[in-house]
Parts: structure tokens; sequence; C-alpha cells
């Protein structure tokens, strides 16, 4: 009895280190995963690619819908000496003496514009009572109902900055212009895109007279990572026939990519059986035709390997007989 408890507890301890161990694993696994994301995606409509901390920032505080495309890479500004970058409504600029939280900002468009106007009187202020409006005594100006309610869902001060205009009519349009944007109602659009965003960015480059050379589309780095992605073509399939397997492979920026070699280990019940697709086409595709047998119930996976030039990339997907 005392030898059962013995082997007992030494059976427990053991199960216990083997459940530590791999929660351990699964621990590193993830802040892996988390901790790398994208540090680089290439726009094609375009041709350039945003980075780094500007492509957090992007992504952060609403990224095509807020700031449009990039239209240059990063550059160091002739005047400034700064390092920015810009795209269609705002120019990113990177201040690394400053706080982390505020090392990557808007550049004041709206003020480099010199679109503002005289700051409200006494008498032109919104009561603070009145929820629709909110008034900023740092540029005497309000900014009320849609137009404050997109301020406040989309980043306010860090996107926008203060307001130095009111709401006006140009052009028949309601507009409004911030330090970093100039909002436009468009009562013609779908519900929420009746307020959008000004090609400001694309202005002040103009504005400005940059080298218009830094519009050029960049080169394309060489390929980095490939993304692999397959399916089949009856997920719950009779007991035997022939499966079609498709496998789709992109580049680093989800472009397709030709000539890729891949191999396929498909696990049966009875065994093991290795698999070579044809070469990848111009649209990153390849299929084959994969005959099988299996009892019905027993699920068969397969694991799938890309070969291009020295990059190795690997999925799996698997298929059910059932009927």
């Amino acid at each position: 009895m005392k030898m059962f408890r013995k082997s007992q507890f030494t059976r427990q301890c053991l199960q216990a280190g083997v459940m530590i161990i791999a929660l351990m694993l699964l621990l590193i696994t993830v802040g892996v995963s988390s901790a790398q994301g994208p540090v680089e995606r290439h726009y094609d409509e375009t041709g350039h690619t945003v980075r780094g901390r500007f492509l957090t920032f992007f992504d952060k505080y609403g990224g095509l819908a807020i700031f449009g495309y990039p239209i240059t890479e990063e550059f160091r500004d002739p005047q400034s000496g700064m390092l920015v970058q810009y795209f269609q409504r705002a120019r990113f600029e990177w201040n690394p003496n400053n706080p982390e939280r505020h090392q990557v900002q808007l550049g004041l468009l709206g003020d480099e514009l010199k679109l503002g106007q005289p700051r409200l009187t006494l008498s032109q202020i919104p009561s603070s009572t009145n929820p629709s409006c909110y008034y900023f005594p740092q540029t005497g100006h309000a900014v009320c109902n849609a137009f404050l309610d997109y301020f406040r869902a989309n980043g306010g001060l860090d996107v926008f900055g203060y307001p130095i205009t009111e709401f006006k009519i140009e052009n028949e349009r309601i507009v409004q212009v911030f330090q970093r944007a100039r909002m436009e109602w468009r009562p013609e659009q779908a519900p929420g895109q009746k307020v959008q965003l000004a090609l400001l960015g694309s202005s002040v480059f103009n504005f400005h007279k940059l080298d218009s050379k830094l519009k050029e589309p960049a080169v394309i780095r060489s390929v980095t990572r490939l993304n692999v992605r397959a399916s089949v073509g009856d997920p719950v399939s009779r007991r035997s026939g022939i499966q079609p397997i498709y496998v789709f492979v992109t580049d680093q920026h989800d472009k397709a990519l030709d000539g890729v070699l891949l191999t396929a280990v498909v696990h049966f019940a009875s065994g093991n059986q290795n698999f070579v697709f044809p070469l990848t086409n111009t649209r990153g595709m390849t299929q084959i035709d994969v005959p099988f047998g299996s009892k019905a119930g027993s699920q068969v996976s397969i694991d799938i390997t890309a070969t291009y030039r020295n990059l190795i990339g690997q999925t799996r997907t698997s298929f059910l007989p059932w009927w």
C-alpha cells in the first residue's frame, strides 16, 4: 500500500512537472509571437513602405482611413532636419528626444498652410454646458456636432491637434481646419463615412516644393518571408477518392510568388505519404490531386513545406473522410 502511494505520488509529481514545462513553453511561444508583428508594410498603390515606429503609430490611429497611403519613403527633411514621411493626409515626424509616447508626431500642416482664423470673441464662445460643442482656449475655437464626434473617436489632439478655425462653408461643403488636418462633411457618403479628411499631406508636400523624386515608387526589398496558405477541395469527403490540395504563397508584402517549390506529407491512418507540387505560377498558386482511401471518421492531416531560395515556410490543412 505504501509503495502504491509512493508510486502514485511520484507519477503525479511528474505529471505536474510536465504541465508546468508545457505552460512555460506556451508562454514563451505567445511572448515571441506577440513581440514579432509586422515591422514594415508596402503599398503597391503608391509604391512606398511604412516601417517601424511610423507603422505602429499608423496602425494605432486608424491607418489608411485617417492618413491615406504613404506618398514618400522616410527621408531627412531639408528644413527641419527631422526624419519624416509624407502620407496623403499627414506628415509623420520622428522626435527621438521626446518621451517614448511622443516620439512619433504629426506635422502641423494646417498651420504651415496658414489656414487659421482669428479667435472667437467672448460672446461667440459656446456655453460649457452645450454637449454638442467643446471650446479649446488654446487656439480660441470650438469643435461641434459630427466633427466633435469624429475628433473624439479618432485620436483627438494626437491626430488632429487643436482647431484653428470654426466650421465654415467652402465650395458648398462644411469644413473645419485643425493644426494637423482638415475635416469635410460629405452627407452623400454612407453612415460612418460622412466626415472625411482632406489630402493635406499632398498639399503641404507641393507647398514646400519638395523634390518630386521623393514620390517615385521605391524598389521593393528582396523576399524575406514566405506566407503559405493551403486548403482542400472537400473538407468533409467520401471515404475514398481524389482530394485536391490547393496552396497559395506570398511574400512579406502579401505579393504572389511564382517558382516556389512545395512538398506535402499526408498523414493517413495507414501511414504517411509524400507528394511534390508543381512550382507555383505567377499568381502564387499550385495544386495536386491526392488519391486516398480511409475509414470514416479518421481525420487526414497534411503538412506542407514551401522552399524559395534560402527561405522555408510551412502550413497545415486537413480533411475528414466521412461518408
